[in-house]
């Protein structure tokens, strides 16, 4: 049945109307409070930077956690706390994030995400151990919303483009992860202060929110009437699609930041010193850079990306087992195995954009 498209200016709402072909039909006049942003150079700028501050939050504090735990006093329990405090957020910004895409519009929600991370990275270098859990929950929060929503943007506001814009945002993500780790304990030598070397990444952070509301702007207003049959309007909790897809996304993000919190710990607890852990986390966040450019265009050919699904799980998984078996056997190479992982999530990104008709 095919759409009726008609140029109106309400608001989302539900109708039932008599039409002369079909009396009975069911119709929905479909208006979304905020049209899509247009996919402008600056928009593009904007993805690639907000993208670049998804993950220092996390591989600047962890690559340097031994010092902080030290200085703060603090116990295991609540290192693991810390460490926790992502994958906590991004079961919050499953429900959170797409209510304020609707009540802010994509351009308001995503700034504001990214002034709460800027918020939280101020805030937890400035206190105890507990303004410092505060101030990560603060900035993790913002990354979750920033997490769920710019891949949206990406869908919705470059159509014929997607694949180029996903590549550029998955790349500085990884890009971003990479740089935090690399120098937050080289920051940390030269200025004497663990402090001063996390809270540093606010001002990048800083940086994006102002780039971000300088490139979103919204297109002009366009609204759709749309026949639905009864199927159509199937809750979303029943497809069985649906819920593998939440799951791949909901693991993925569990190993990456399980991955980013804690393999800086490890290395230093198999005797690499603190500098070397850092860099070698870098390693593992730059391999996303090149899985993320190969693996989506060669699973994209193929009708079913389970066999690539299994073959990043199996390289990660042997990484993660030679870590925790004989980490100082082979360093080098289980990071390199734990990096192919991080290819997951641009698989992740392919994954709904192939299998979902809509933003």
């Amino acid at each position: 049945m095919s759409a009726i498209v008609l140029p109106v200016t309400i608001q989302q709402t539900t109708i039932a109307a008599h039409t002369a072909t079909d009396p009975g039909r069911r119709v929905t006049v479909v208006k979304n409070r905020h049209v899509p942003l247009v996919g402008s150079t600056l928009l593009a700028i904007g993805v690639a930077l907000a993208a670049a501050n998804l993950r220092p939050a996390v591989t600047s504090l962890a690559s340097v956690l031994g010092d902080v735990r030290a200085a703060l006093g603090v116990s295991a329990a609540w290192t693991s706390a810390l460490t926790a405090v992502p994958a906590l957020c991004f079961g919050f910004a499953a429900f959170a994030a797409p209510w304020l895409g609707r009540r802010l519009g994509m351009a308001r929600a995503i700034g504001l995400s990214l002034g709460v991370l800027t918020l939280g990275l101020v805030l937890r270098v400035i206190d105890g151990p507990w303004v410092v859990l505060g101030g990560t929950f603060i900035a993790c929060a913002g990354i979750a919303v920033s997490n769920v929503l710019i891949p949206v943007v990406v869908k919705a506001s470059f159509p014929s483009k997607v694949g180029l814009i996903t590549g550029v945002y998955t790349g500085a993500l990884a890009a971003g992860a990479a740089l935090a780790a690399a120098l937050t304990p080289r920051l940390e030598d030269y200025l004497g202060s663990w402090r001063v070397a996390v809270g540093v990444w606010a001002l990048l952070s800083a940086g994006a929110v102002i780039v971000w509301f300088a490139g979103a702007r919204h297109g002009s207003s366009a609204s759709v009437v749309r026949s639905a049959a009864p199927a159509e309007k199937r809750s979303l909790l029943r497809s069985p699609l649906a819920w593998v897809i939440t799951v791949f996304f909901g693991l993925q993000s569990l190993y990456a930041y399980t991955v980013m919190g804690w393999l800086p710990a490890m290395l230093v607890d198999s005797g690499v010193d603190r500098n070397t852990a850092g860099m070698l986390l870098a390693v593992s966040m730059l391999l996303g850079v090149p899985v993320s450019l190969f693996v989506p265009p060669l699973a994209a050919r193929f009708s079913s990306q389970a066999t690539m699904v299994l073959a990043l799980g199996v390289l990660s998984f042997a990484g993660i087992f030679g870590m925790l078996v004989a980490p100082a056997a082979a360093p080098g190479l289980w990071v390199v195995l734990i990096g192919f992982g991080m290819g997951m999530f641009p698989l992740a990104l392919l994954i709904m954009s192939l299998r979902t008709k809509s933003t």
